[in-house]
């Protein structure tokens, strides 16, 4: 109870129930422990989704409705291209080749940012957190170049390159199957490579003032990269070159308003070849990243069910704040998903930006906001943390928390003001 003037109170009303449990799932993630046990963030957000299932806060057939399909086969194909990347050696070798190249550590960090930024436009950044982090190792063990430069220049390469397409990253992805970009790809390209390319020099130049006497040492190249698996390797070019070629149609298609693919239909049919001749498909259907499937089936029925609740809607309507300014999603985005991570932070945005009409620029900076939030601080992206326990686990080498927001602190103000100013033009 609270009191009011004149003596009475009213009644202090507690949240739904769905709003309780999605503030305590963002606890958990935050906090990732109970007692002795260390959670995943999956494991989360589902028992999340089966509480207001089972409490009877959402129905069977709503939650199935709040599960966005293109998004769950969208990352299935990915994820299987991704697999066979990884397993055929193929893009370690064509790493190694682009690398080899760069005649001082300097060279290598711009290498490594650009060639890491463009790739991650085109296939998920958690996959190329994933599949760069051996390489990057790689070059800093047996080279002797520091592997904090190194594990960062990966770090900040996915997080940035990947705001520039509708494909880059997950919440990218939410984005643009949400309705609010008409045109994905000619869209997000539009607007966003420009100040993505001049984002990914200024990562360099940070880097460069931090590192200094890293980047004046000498490379010696040494050691061959071969691929693994040469029959895998001939699929995954296929599947590269089918993935590439239909993004390409897609944009020529939606630009003369003639037809527009579907993105879960883009990634199932780059990843056709693998699974169509390759003796080594179930391997590769086994070494999709599941969890993470299940990680956003169980994120939509969570945030499904707030959703049902209408205290979102409630919340909104009693604030004076402009959901759709572009100052305020920056600050929102960035600040939030430090919090709650990218992915939970953008799919609670998207509802709330449902509430109005917004223009382009406004869904842009949602995607870009909380993109560059994972330069800030390590929790910020899952990409961040990918990077840092593989280094930890297999190289016994790592970058804390304090050194990772000492450099990234500086670049996601630099990040943010690039990208607002593009989007404010």
């Amino acid at each position: 109870m609270q009191r009011i003037r004149g003596g009475g109170t009213i009644p202090l009303t507690l949240p739904p129930l769905p709003v309780i449990v999605l503030l305590a799932v963002f606890v958990l993630i935050a906090v990732r422990r109970i007692g002795n046990i260390r959670l995943q963030i999956w494991q989360i957000v589902l028992a999340g989704a089966i509480a207001v299932l089972l409490t009877g806060q959402i129905g069977l057939a709503a939650a199935a409705s709040y599960i966005d399909m293109t998004v769950i086969f969208f990352l299935i194909g990915i994820f299987i291209v991704g697999a066979a990347l990884t397993e055929s050696g193929y893009l370690q070798y064509v790493a190694h080749r682009l690398f080899r190249r760069a005649k001082s550590v300097d060279a290598l960090v711009l290498l490594v940012l650009l060639s890491a930024g463009v790739a991650s436009m085109f296939l998920l950044n958690d996959t190329l957190a994933v599949i760069g982090t051996p390489v990057v190792m790689y070059f800093a063990l047996k080279e002797r170049i520091n592997p904090k430069l190194m594990l960062l220049a990966l770090a900040f390469a996915v997080t940035i390159g990947s705001v520039a397409s509708p494909i880059g990253n997950p919440q990218n992805l939410l984005i643009a199957s949400s309705g609010l970009v008409s045109n994905p790809f000619p869209q997000f390209f539009g607007w966003l490579i420009v100040p993505t390319v001049i984002n990914l020099l200024v990562a360099y130049l940070v880097l460069k003032l931090f590192f200094r006497k890293d980047f004046s040492a000498r490379r010696v190249p040494n050691g061959v990269a071969r691929v693994k698996d040469a029959g895998l390797a001939k699929l995954c070019k296929a599947s590269l070159a089918v993935l590439l070629s239909l993004i390409a149609l897609d944009i020529i298609g939606v630009s003369l308003h003639a037809f527009d693919l579907n993105l879960a239909w883009i990634a199932m049919a780059a990843a056709l070849p693998i699974l169509l001749f390759s003796d080594k498909r179930l391997s590769m259907v086994r070494n999709v990243d599941w969890t993470t499937i299940i990680f956003f089936i169980s994120l939509f029925v969570l945030v499904g069910s707030v959703w049902e609740s209408g205290y979102l809607q409630g919340m909104i309507s009693g604030m004076a704040l402009n959901v759709g300014s572009v100052p305020t999603i920056f600050a929102v985005s960035i600040i939030g998903s430090q919090f709650v991570s990218n992915v939970p932070m953008v799919l609670l945005y998207l509802k709330m930006l449902s509430f109005t009409q917004v223009p382009l620029t406004a869904a842009l900076a949602l995607a870009a906001g909380s993109t560059i939030a994972g330069n800030l601080l390590i929790l910020g992206a899952a990409s961040n943390v990918i990077i840092i326990q593989s280094a930890e686990r297999r190289y016994h080498q790592t970058v804390s928390f304090v050194d990772f927001a000492k450099v990234g602190a500086l670049l996601t103000v630099i990040n943010a003001i690039v990208y607002w100013a593009f989007l404010s033009l």
